[in-house]
């Protein structure tokens, strides 16, 4: 292997005097030799003297091409220096004089040789031996000038340099891509008119033919021994040189430069990566010779950070950690010049950072990024135990500062302001990345986990804010009210701090430190005010007075609210101290109802007071005292939703009381409406107005039933039926609340009828004056133009109610006017039966009636025209006509039918009228054996008789829903002497009855009027039929039957015009 030459051994002892650095080697790191300062960045007067001229000292004795960003004028420096420190002009130039007269420093070139790529293989093998010369050329002009200057630069370090000045590497064998990572001091006086120099050369040793004839690989080898024959024995081979002048550096450089030949025959020979950086020597500032560099740069970067906050505080800005181009220019000189390692640097940033963010207001996300820096170089043993004891009480201070504004984050970090969660969040990462670092785990053995320490303080400061705010909302005076509404205001209070927990700072402290703020928060608020709500409570005495009954309610509302937002009971790990809170307020329920109803009443009386009974508009034909009431009724079941009462078979009776007061104010609204009304239209001489006002009055009842209605609805019954299922009596519930709401909806709906019956009375007189002159008009006017004026009226008096009813009772007043006028009708028909002209003009006034009120489907349904009544005026009765109700009852197999009358008999005695009686009879008799006829009282010479009698027939249902089964009723003139007449017949099929013709029980039976008729004398094909069956004996019974009622009618036959 090669040797080194023999030149570079004889400049052993010079070489000597060179100061060189290897990175690689921590202990040869310079140490600091004196204490930190106190932390603290407010200085003595002296201190800052001292502070500044090591500052200004920086400034005039800058090296090197400012940084891109940074200020280039020393002037501009010099300013904002003695704005930052308040320095007076007067003491500026002073220190400034004192600070030029001093010493100059001793100004150093910091070297450092990185790497090589890409050199040329001087070597047989066809690598090379590399190692470097380099050295600063002092008393030159600018290169590059003349070609002198230029053969100059391209001259060898060792012709160029003094030998005392040299610098060398150490010798990286057999490669192309050498690392040497070497540093070097080197020393110059003017930086203007010196250059830095590199050689780097290719060490040969003597080496014997053989030995080279073995290494060869290559024809491009033979022809290296070849021209190596040529050279002197052990001369070193030239790879390139780099050469620079210092005047065009940065104070710090990291480039790679390329490798000048001498030369052209090689222009290419590779690139060399070299560091930079202008510092100085032995400083003659007082700070500089007494203070440890790190130390003298600490409290120079407090100062001007210091500087830097309170001057954006002072024009009401937030500084956002951006250091202005003046100071990041000064701090960036002085860490430069004093040659600041990067670790210390990041360390002095931290302690100073972290000490003014206790003071003064920036963003905690200025630390992040020095304690990064701090983690990533962490060395324990390259601090003293002074600089580690400083540290560690940085992290303790700061961690302790930390956890106090966590513990009062509600009021340091307040929502109102927009930044307050990204700055808390901010504070947590900071502190999770100080604790995970390796320096804090090592300086700060015994300090428990920090998730344990912010829930802690989150706790403590949860109970220390409730406590704030109880003070806050102290009464002035005391007493059960005030204390109430105190507590109140507390409870709210700490609701919304709750809901700020859940929606906001929860997420923060869960996505850093994994902690449930809201969990934590619950627990303690909800302890702290369930002492305060209970003792509250039991000083209250009874009875409750209005307004701590309301005071109370409210409290109780927020109570349950504040029990909302907790986990359910499933999810818990215990019982909470709110648990059963609302037993505390029992003793206010009657309060609450009765203050409930009262207020109730009260808007019901001033909404009535108030309405003029008009309608709201086209489509709302209520009036404002309907709206109101409405409000009124949902105001109600508000309350009863916030109640909510726990306990099953109270909440049921509370509900109980709901319903009942809200029933009964239903009904008081329809005496106070309708006293309204009679107020209104009292002494009006419009009887239009009156009218109007009456249809306002019935649609706000009809619109109250529609409200009261949907009661179970508002008031949730169906979830109230479930919780209270097991703790009540089975129909207990339907026998209360359903039943006072049917009551309560038939008291409104005989409130509605009654007033649709005073409208339609109105109209009832006008349509009977109609019918009556309808009779009346002579021969000579067609039926058609007779009945015109009735149907002009109807016409008019209708669309005036349908345009002020709504549909439901205009219906109503439909169906009553509807009634009245076939009663009408029948009387006026009645009177004049001789008159086939009335009796035309009347058929047709009818069929008329029946199409206006139908009015194309808009009007009454065919089923409710199609009455009784309306089928015997269109039926033919020329032989009258029997009135019955017949019903079924399962449950009792019994057949109840009432005879309620007969109109219009035939007169078959000779004295021209009739004892008619009638006889009962369920057919066919094989079907139902054993039930003997039943015959009502004889009336004496009655025509039209009233019967009212009630006949029971117990017998089974299948029968009665056989085919043809029925109830035959038979008219009979009952003759003392001889047989009984024949009045006529009536069939009632027996399916067509209530009770029969569906499962259910019947209802509310109809009446049923059935025209009597005659049998068939001769001619009948059924009982032609039933007269051929000789062997069916109950067949040939019914055919006598049939035959003698056909003989009797045949005795008697209508006269013409019946």
């Amino acid at each position: 292997m090669a040797t080194r030459p023999s030149h570079p051994q004889r400049r052993g002892p010079l070489l000597r005097q060179a100061i060189k650095i290897r990175h690689h080697r921590a202990r040869d790191l310079p140490q600091m030799n004196q204490e930190m300062e106190p932390a603290s960045h407010s200085f003595s007067s002296e201190e800052r003297t001292l502070l500044y001229e090591e500052a200004l000292y920086t400034i005039l004795h800058r090296l090197g091409q400012p940084e891109p960003g940074h200020v280039r004028e020393a002037s501009e420096l010099l300013r904002y220096l003695q704005e930052a420190f308040h320095m007076e002009p007067g003491e500026h130039q002073q220190l400034l004089q004192r600070v030029q007269d001093l010493e100059k420093p001793t100004f150093c070139l910091k070297a450092t040789v990185k790497q090589a790529k890409g050199i040329l293989g001087k070597d047989v093998s066809g690598f090379s031996d590399p190692y470097c010369l380099l050295g600063v050329e002092q008393g030159l002009g600018a290169p590059g000038g003349s070609p002198g200057s230029r053969r100059r630069q391209k001259a060898v370090v060792r012709h160029a340099i003094p030998e005392e000045q040299t610098h060398r590497t150490q010798v990286i064998t057999q490669t192309l891509n050498p690392v040497w990572d070497e540093t070097f001091i080197l020393e110059f006086e003017d930086i203007s008119k010196a250059s830095f120099h590199l050689d780097m050369w290719d060490m040969d040793a003597v080496e014997s033919m053989r030995q080279k004839l073995g290494e060869l690989t290559d024809l491009h080898g033979l022809r290296r021994i070849f021209k190596e024959a040529r050279k002197d024995r052990g001369q070193d081979d030239f790879l390139g040189n780099v050469v620079l002048r210092l005047q065009d550096l940065h104070c710090r450089e990291d480039q790679w430069y390329p490798l000048e030949p001498c030369t052209e025959t090689y222009p290419d020979r590779g690139q060399c990566h070299l560091q930079f950086q202008l510092i100085h020597k032995r400083r003659a500032t007082a700070a500089s010779r007494s203070q440890p560099s790190y130390t003298v740069h600490l409290h120079l970067l407090q100062q001007l950070v210091s500087h830097e906050v309170t001057r954006h505080q002072a024009g009401s800005t937030s500084w956002d950690g951006s250091l202005s181009p003046q100071a990041a220019t000064i701090l960036f000189l002085h860490a430069t010049q004093k040659d600041l390692s990067d670790f210390h640097q990041s360390l002095a940033q931290w302690l100073a950072y972290s000490r003014l963010y206790q003071s003064l207001e920036f963003p905690s996300s200025c630390l992040l990024h020095p304690i990064t820096s701090i983690e990533y170089q962490w060395i324990q043993g390259r601090l003293r135990a002074e600089q580690l004891e400083e540290l560690a009480s940085s992290f303790s201070s700061l961690l302790a500062y930390g956890l106090s504004l966590i513990r009062k984050f509600r009021s340091v970090f307040p929502l109102s302001v927009s930044d307050s969660p990204a700055r808390l969040q901010s504070l947590l990462r900071v502190l999770v990345q100080m604790c995970k670092t390796k320096a804090f785990g090592e300086l700060c053995l015994d300090s428990p986990p920090l998730p344990q320490l912010v829930k802690e303080a989150l706790r403590t400061g949860t109970v220390e804010w409730f406590h704030r705010k109880q003070q806050h909302h102290q009464p002035m005076v005391q007493g059960v009210l005030e204390a109430g509404k105190a507590l109140l205001s507390l409870v709210q209070d700490v609701i919304g701090d709750l809901h700020q927990c859940q929606r906001t700072w929860s997420k923060i402290f869960h996505g850093v430190l994994k902690i449930d703020l809201f969990s934590t928060a619950f627990l303690e608020l909800q302890w702290l005010v369930a002492k305060r709500a209970q003792d509250h409570t039991a000083a209250v005495c009874s009875p409750v007075s209005p307004e701590v009954g309301e005071s109370l309610f409210q409290l109780y509302v927020s109570l349950k609210e504040l029990c909302q937002l907790g986990p359910p009971p499933s999810e818990r790990d215990g019982v909470l101290a709110l648990d059963g809170f609302h037993r505390w307020f029992q003793p206010a329920i009657p309060a609450w109802l009765q203050k409930t109803y009262n207020v109730a009443l009260e808007r019901v009386q001033r909404a009535v007071q108030m309405d003029q009974l008009v309608p709201l508009g086209e489509l709302t034909k209520h009036s404002t005292s309907a709206v109101d009431l409405s409000t009124c009724f949902a105001q109600i079941s508000h309350t009863a939703r916030q109640l909510d009462w726990p306990d099953p078979e109270e909440a049921f009776m509370i509900t109980v009381k709901f319903v009942e007061d809200t029933c009964r104010l239903a009904l008081v609204y329809c005496s106070l409406i309708k006293a309204r009304a009679r107020e209104l239209s009292a002494g009006q001489k419009d009887q239009g107005q009156a009218a109007d006002m009456l249809c306002v009055v019935v649609n706000d009842m009809e619109q109250l039933r529609l409200v009261v209605g949907r009661l179970p609805a508002q008031l949730a019954w169906e979830a109230l039926e479930q919780r209270v299922g097991a703790a009540l009596e089975q129909g207990q519930l339907q026998n209360t609340l359903h039943a006072q709401l049917q009551g309560a909806l038939a008291g409104l709906g005989h409130e509605i009828r009654t007033g649709v019956r005073t409208l339609a009375e109105q109209l009832e007189v006008g349509i009977a004056k109609h019918i009556q002159k309808l009779v009346g008009v002579r021969e000579s006017v067609p039926p058609e133009d007779a009945i015109l004026p009735l149907m002009k009226f109807l016409e008019v008096k209708l669309c005036y109610m349908n345009t002020n009813l709504v549909q439901e009772n205009f219906s109503s007043l439909l169906s009553l006017l509807w009634t009245h006028t076939l009663a009408v009708l029948v009387d006026a028909a009645a009177a004049q039966r001789t008159s086939p002209l009335a009796s035309s003009r009347l058929k047709t006034a009818l069929q008329n009636l029946e199409i206006c009120f139908h009015a194309e489907g808009c009007g009454l349904p065919p089923a409710a025209l199609h009455t009784t009544t309306f089928q015997a005026e269109t039926t033919s009765e020329d032989l009258g006509a029997v009135t019955v109700k017949a019903s079924y009852r399962v449950s009792e197999q019994k057949l109840r039918v009432e005879l309620l009358s007969a109109s219009s008999l035939l007169p078959l005695d000779s004295n021209g009228s009739s004892d008619p009686f009638v006889q009962l009879t369920l057919e066919p008799r094989h079907e139902f054996p054993g039930l003997a006829p039943r015959e009502t009282q004889k009336h004496r010479k009655d025509l039209h008789p009233l019967f009212d009698e009630t006949f029971e027939f117990l017998v089974p249902a299948e029968p009665c829903r056989r085919d043809g089964a029925c109830l035959l009723l038979t008219v009979l003139d009952h003759d003392t002497l001889g047989a009984d007449d024949l009045e006529g017949e009536a069939f009632l099929p027996l399916c067509s009855v209530p009770g029969l013709s569906s499962s259910e029980e019947a209802g509310e039976v109809p009446q049923t009027r059935l025209p009597l008729t005659y049998p068939e004398p001769t001619g009948d094909p059924i009982l032609q039929l039933l007269e051929s069956r000789r062997g069916d004996r109950e067949a040939q019974v019914f055919v006598r039957l049939r035959r003698l009622r056909a003989k009797q009618a045949s005795q008697h036959p209508p006269r013409p015009g019946r």
